[in-house]
């Protein structure tokens, strides 16, 4: 089975041992991949529409996987049960995701392993759950089709983080690479020309956003220090 670089990069985080939840599966490319490549024992392909799920069927039976790859039609963590350890959620923003684990937090409780890839928004959503008993374990930026996305594996267990580790991410603060350079330049020019055109009546905004600008500069000129 053949799949993206960012679907890739979300497997590779997938524990040998996971009984997975893949929700907003599509055409369950990467449920297959997980039980192929990696040999994973169980997989739940969801979505919350039809026709997604329709194609999850037809791909499941093409590869023969009717025994180890579920689908479940619902609304995120509603079809979602505690046989299952980690959940892998791709390709919604930030705050959809936490809208997500919100609507269902008492399932968080025996949600061992999260790995999320947000459009947007990813230090609130960070932010989110690190606040619900999880801990950053692994993030990782591809680039696929000139967009670069993050991608970020959340374990049970508490890290304190600062406000920067937050915005930034306290593993791709370590690394970064050219994709941190490159994805943080063009999230400070989207601010600057948000700042730019918000009204002066909207202080709060204008206050967040160029504190934001002053971050991402400090950050930007210490990396090309290096």
């Amino acid at each position: 089975m053949k799949i993206n670089n960012r679907l890739k990069a979300i497997a590779m985080m997938v524990e040998d041992d996971a009984k997975v939840m893949d929700i907003g599966c599509d055409h369950a490319l990467l449920d297959i991949y997980l039980v192929e490549e990696k040999n994973i024992p169980k997989c739940v392909a969801s979505d919350i529409a039809e026709g997604p799920i329709e194609a999850a069927k037809k791909n499941i039976k093409l590869h023969h996987l009717e025994d180890k790859i579920e689908t479940k039609l619902g609304n995120g963590l509603d079809v979602y049960s505690s046989d299952l350890d980690t959940v892998i959620i791709s390709g919604l923003g930030g705050k959809t995701m936490q809208g997500v684990f919100y609507r269902n937090l008492k399932k968080l409780k025996t949600i061992n392993t999260i790995i999320l890839s947000p459009n947007n928004y990813q230090a609130d959503i960070k932010k989110y759950l690190c606040h619900k008993g999880y801990y950053i374990e692994e993030e990782q930026m591809i680039k696929e089709h000139r967009i670069i996305y993050q991608i970020i594996k959340f374990k049970k267990g508490k890290k304190r983080y600062t406000k920067k580790e937050f915005f930034f991410g306290p593993i791709l603060l370590q690394n970064k690479d050219s994709l941190f350079k490159e994805f943080y330049s063009r999230e400070l020019k989207s601010r600057e020309i948000l700042l730019a055109l918000l009204p002066k009546n909207y202080r709060y905004k204008r206050f967040k956003t160029k504190k934001e600008i002053k971050l991402l500069n400090e950050e930007l000129k210490d990396s090309n220090k290096k």
